[in-house]
Order: structure tokens, then C-alpha cells, then sequence
């Protein structure tokens, strides 16, 4: 209900554009981690995937559940939330999602755990992990799908009053939103390294997603090189049936 909800809601906001490496494939069970910029992304993001054939289960902070409407559809749609600072729950809310992932869902998730604390519209590469990525990859033994998006700040960021005014302003602009969908990685080593190589392969996505946009932050130091267009391409039709269908 959320991945329909946001495809229709998302282009009232935004000019959305969505890219694959061509080796990407959204294979039931496997993690799809995200970089995590604006309360808007996660819209964004699941109107991608929704382009895409996917509708993940979301792992979310709690207190999404205790605003009336969007609580009810989390609900529905048996997304997860996310304890912090309770170990006892945050550790079940990793039961639910290995879980789901053994049940062939997509679980979506944002290694970074927050929005970082900003006030201007621009991007900037994904801050640091937290460790719960490494951990579900590791007792789950899924595959990570890295997702970058970009372009969410221009929808809402900043203050309270900010945000107001630029999703209030956003119909009107129409920002360019872009997500890209990397090629999946399995994790490997300590904790310390799976967070490593996760927090590698989002920041990748998140460059490509960037580039497309023309953000100066997706280039990095001493780097020249026009932005890299990845095009879409279906895989063979007995992998992955949902990926063929991208409208």
C-alpha cells in the first residue's frame, strides 16, 4: 500500500528518474540499504522501487507507528519498527526482519539510523553505519542491494519551518529527484568490515544518483569526469520477473 501510495504521490512533488547498474538484480530475500537525507526519501525511494516491480518491507523508527493514518499502513503492511535505545526490542526487530527475508520479502533499511543534522538543500555522502546492517546481513546471510538517492533535500530539509515551506513550495518547483540501484554485494569479515563495505557500496549509489543530478558533492577530490548515466537493463527472464517490469 505505501509503494503504490508513494508512486502516485511522488510526481506531484518531483521529476523522478530511476537508474540500475546493469548488474542489479532485486532478488527475493535480500537487504536493500539506502542513504537516509530528507524525511521525503523514503518516499521517493519506494516509488522507485515500486517502478521497479518491489514492494519492501521497511524497517523504520517506532514512533512512525504513532502518527494515526501512517501507522495504520505500516501496520498493514507488516513493516517493522525500530527500538532505539532498547536493546531487548532493537534485537527483535531484527528477529522480524531475518524473518521476513527467510519469507523471500525485501527488507529496506537506512544504515546511517537518521537524517543528518542539516539546514541547506545540498548533498553530501552518506555518514556512518550503524552496525544493525552488518548484523541482519550476517544472521541472514542475504545479499545487500545498495540504493542511492538524491534530491530529497530539495523537497523538504532543514528546520520545522523549512520543511513546511519547501513541501508546501514542491508541486510548484518540481525538483529532479534521481534513485539508482546498485549491484549486490555480499558482506564478509568482522562486523566492523561488513559495515565498511556496506557503507562503500550505498555511497557508490548515492555518487551515481548524485552525478545525475549534477551535484558537486557526488564528485570526489581531483575527480574530472562527467557524470556516469547508467542505463536500465532486464535480466534474463527466468532471474528475477518482478525487475522486468519497470512502469
Amino acid at each position: 500500500m505505501l509503494s503504490r501510495l508513494a508512486e502516485v504521490l511522488v510526481p506531484t512533488v518531483g521529476r523522478l528518474t530511476v537508474t540500475t547498474d546493469t548488474g542489479a538484480v532485486l532478488a527475493p530475500g535480500s537487504i536493500i540499504a539506502v542513504n537516509h537525507t530528507s524525511l521525503a526519501d523514503p518516499a521517493v525511494v519506494l516509488a522507485a522501487l515500486h517502478r521497479l516491480g518491489v514492494e519492501p518491507v521497511v524497517m523504520a523508527t517506532a514512533g512512525l507507528w504513532r502518527i494515526p493514518l501512517l501507522g495504520r499502513a505500516l501496520a498493514r503492511g507488516s513493516h517493522i519498527p525500530v527500538h532505539r535505545g532498547d536493546h531487548r526490542r532493537a534485537a527483535g526487530c531484527l528477529d522480524l526482519a531475518a524473518a521476513a527475508l527467510r519469507e523471500g520479502r525485501l527488507v529496506l533499511l537506512y544504515g546511517e539510523g537518521g537524517i543528518p543534522p542539516r539546514t541547506d538543500a545540498a548533498e553530501t555522502p552518506p555518514v556512518a553505519f550503524r552496525s544493525g546492517l552488518a548484523r541482519l546481513a550476517a544472521r541472514s546471510g542475504a545479499p545487500v542491494v545498495p540504493v542511492g538517492q538524491a534530491g530529497a533535500r530539495r523537497v523538504t530539509s532543514g528546520n520545522v519551518a523549512k520543511q513546511i515551506a519547501g513541501l508546501a513550495t514542491a508541486p510548484l518547483r518540481r525538483p529532479a529527484l534521481h534513485v539508482h540501484v546498485g549491484t549486490p554485494v555480499l558482506l564478509s569479515g568482522d562486523r566492523t568490515a561488513r559495515t565498511a563495505q556496506a557503507h562503500a557500496a550505498v555511497t557508490a549509489a548515492w555518487r551515481t544518483a548524485a552525478a545525475h543530478l549534477g551535484e558537486p558533492a557526488a564528485y570526489p577530490v581531483r575527480h574530472t569526469a562527467e557524470p556516469r548515466h547508467e542505463t536500465w537493463s532486464a535480466p534474463a527472464p527466468d532471474t528475477v520477473p518482478d525487475l522486468a517490469r519497470r512502469q
